[in-house]
């Protein structure tokens, strides 16, 4: 049995056992196994870069050896890896022993655990300071890189070393040096007050932006070379690159967040100071910490980013929470091997791996053909995953995904779970190669892939499931919303030919409803109403509603914002659709192409015939003549505004031709502020963006 069939054999043993219905002679055979796992496991993570398990089920593994071991402390060896910190370096560096170690830290994965945590800091520290102490926190985004050690004397940068063991790391100076966001000499800029130390020891992490990760993936597969798993493996695949003018070339940033040795006429007190310190010799900080006075502000701000973190453009997998004051945390000092006055809020597993049973295709509304992972169910984040997307053919055979591989998975917030890649280290020999197949699994028409697409297409308008996704898209939530017209609905109402145009959707009766199975006389009543609720739909829910390829929502609405009704879309031209700010080749060519059908014109008669509005409401405004203030910038929102809210503010905005996003970048053009702004406010300040309150904003907008 290979590692990683041992591996998911033992976790489903784990579920079954009790601890503390354990002996310890009983315990003594599962934490040699626990041991020999997690330190195989280690080692591919952290020395070969090449993770065989998710990241939760190594914290599954580690927790249950960690409560054996605290249940029966004689069997804990130094061998542990809870005993240490990381793994081995590689041979091929030299070893550089770090002056204080580099710890790791414990976990909590609720608010309850880091409340627990708090509670035990206050505890060691009353003795000296008291009953009434109530440390403030300081909390940290998490970033998922590699962690370094930068040594600076009297300025100037003479060691770069990877984390290691937390004893002694690889010595990396030189491919250190090629990252541009670690100053080589420091201050970066001259300041009053601000003097190079004698000593300077930063920590922090390397990581790859995911924009620059996918860029680098793609550009190592037309050059037909092995592609990261993720952005932490290509950050730290490309740092342990022997040949440092390859690491020159990789989009590597570096993240500051912590000083192990310092020598300086001037010493920060608290780690929020610290953080500030860094920022003033010339160090990239993240910019979303915060001091914290309470630890329940703490927990806030945790679950907070537990839901935004997709926000960002690169990986966070945790929150750190640090006692703030560096005296209270040289009196809780560290055990082992990691700090007592520190603990990382890790995030809900979104990663794990699976069994890859099966292949099999869909139909979408266009005629896109999709493949779809059939696979042995497994839990992420508390939700029960059995399917999950692979996108199209190119993306299974350049990742050689086999039927019958282990696979891992990950679910990111909403969006449906994706197969990132096999573990061919897994493989018994029984895998299958898959192909996409020659004909529509539906209607048996050949399938055709198009020029410069990697996506096949059933090319029959007559195709039943197309028909059926169609029907679903028209009847959902962005387009027409009609309540109780669902994925089910819509299938028994083509199958029992009821529906064979959208129009007829506004044709069918009570009494055709109430003869279907399920459907009693209230439920074929309200969904009548919703029907005939939605015929005064705006024009641009209709039009994204009926399915023409590359039309989405936005665009939907940028296109009837230059049209009085859907006859005059109709009748557009080319040329006039290309000539809309917005509007590519592609999309032009897609609505124009669909106006030429005769059966889309006979539709869009029907439709007006049974009442369902075609013409472009009041609010649905141009963005011709709006300010040239507001049309095409980019705004971002923070605060509570006094006059209206958020989502009102950010229709304005989309109706005058502005755009809205939810983070500040280089690219934001405004940000708009009120009341008790959050840490957006500070990273405009800093990246110089035009900053409106909230009159002024209004005056711009035109209210």
């Amino acid at each position: 049995m290979n590692e990683v069939a041992r591996t998911r054999q033992k976790l489903k043993e784990l579920r079954e056992l009790s601890i503390e219905a354990l002996s310890e002679e009983s315990s003594r055979g599962h934490v040699q196994e626990l041991v020999e796992l997690l330190n195989y496991h280690a080692h591919q993570y952290y020395v070969l870069d090449n993770p065989l398990i998710s990241d939760n089920e190594y914290d599954i593994l580690y927790r249950f050896l960690q409560a054996i071991e605290a249940t029966h402390p004689g069997l804990a060896s130094l061998s542990s890896p809870t005993q240490r910190v990381g793994s081995q370096p590689l041979d091929k560096f030299d070893r550089v022993q770090h002056a204080v170690p580099m710890l790791s830290l414990g976990n909590a994965f609720d608010g309850e655990e880091l409340e627990a945590w708090y509670l035990r800091c206050i505890k060691g520290l009353q003795e000296l300071f008291g009953d009434e102490v109530q440390p403030a926190v300081t909390v940290e985004l998490k970033i998922d890189g590699l962690a370094l050690s930068l040594v600076y004397e009297n300025g100037e940068l003479v060691r770069g070393a990877t984390r290691g063991n937390g004893i002694e790391g690889e010595e990396i100076t030189p491919q250190v040096r090629t990252v541009s966001s670690i100053p080589l000499a420091v201050p970066i800029v001259k300041k009053i007050g601000v003097e190079a130390p004698v000593l300077l020891e930063v920590r922090g992490e390397v990581y790859m932006s995911k924009s620059e990760f996918e860029k680098l993936n793609h550009s190592l597969a037309s050059q037909e070379k092995k592609q990261f798993a993720n952005p932490r493996n290509a950050a730290a695949g490309s740092l342990r690159l022997l040949d440092s003018t390859i690491t020159a070339t990789r989009p590597l940033r570096f993240y500051s967040y912590s000083v192990g040795q310092l020598e300086a006429e001037s010493v920060p007190q608290a780690q929020h100071e610290m953080l500030l310190y860094l920022k003033e010799l010339g160090f990239v900080v993240e910019n979303n910490s915060q001091r914290c006075e309470t630890i329940e502000e703490a927990i806030s701000f945790c679950s907070k980013w537990a839901e935004i973190r997709d926000t960002l453009d690169y990986e966070i997998d945790g929150v750190v929470v640090k006692i703030d004051l560096i005296e209270y945390q040289n009196v809780l000092g560290n055990v082992s091997n990691a700090p007592r006055w520190a603990i990382a809020y890790k995030f809900p597993a979104r990663e794990t791996t699976t069994i890859l049973n099966n292949i099999t295709v869909s139909v979408g509304r266009t005629g896109a053909i999709k493949p779809e992972a059939v696979l042995e169910s497994v839990q992420i984040g508390g939700v029960t995953v059995s399917k999950a997307t692979l996108h199209n053919e190119d993306y299974v055979i350049d990742r050689d995904i086999r039927i019958g591989d282990t696979v891992l998975i990950k679910r990111a917030g909403d969006v449906i779970p994706q197969v990132v890649r096999s573990i061919p280290e897994a493989r018994t020999g029984n895998e299958k190669v898959w192909r996409m197949p020659e004909n529509c699994p539906v209607c048996d028409t050949p399938l055709v892939r198009l020029d410069d697409e990697a996506d096949y297409y059933c090319v029959n308008t007559e195709c039943p499931a197309q028909f059926i996704r169609l029907v679903e898209h028209y009847a959902s939530r962005g387009a027409m919303d009609i309540e109780g017209l669902g994925s089910k609905l819509a299938v028994l109402l083509v199958d029992e030919k009821l529906v064979s145009s959208l129009a007829d959707i506004y044709a069918l009766s009570f009494e055709e409803l109430v003869g279907l199975e399920g459907f009693a006389e209230k439920k074929a009543k309200n969904l009548l109403e919703g029907i005939e609720e939605s015929k005064r739909r705006p024009l641009s829910r209709l039009f994204f509603g009926l399915g023409i390829r590359y039309v989405g929502k936005t665009v939907a609405e940028l296109v009837v914002s230059h049209y009085k009704n859907i006859t005059e879309i109709l009748e557009s031209s080319l040329e006039e659709l290309e000539a809309i700010d917005g509007v590519g080749p592609s999309i032009a060519k897609s609505i124009a192409d669909w106006s030429g059908v005769e059966k889309n014109q006979i539709l869009v008669k029907s439709l007006a015939e049974r009442g369902v509005n075609l013409s472009r409401l009041p609010e649905e405004v141009s963005s011709e003549g709006q300010s040239t203030a507001v049309s095409g910038k980019q705004f971002v929102i923070t605060g509570t505004l006094s006059t209206m809210a958020r989502s009102e503010a950010q229709q304005l905005i989309k109706k005058a031709g502005g755009k809205v996003t939810s983070s500040v970048t280089t690219r934001t053009d405004f940000l708009v502020v009120g009341e008790k702004p959050g840490s957006k406010y500070t990273k405009a300040q800093e990246l110089g963006i035009e900053i409106l309150d909230e009159a002024t904003f209004a005056s711009m907008i035109g209210i």
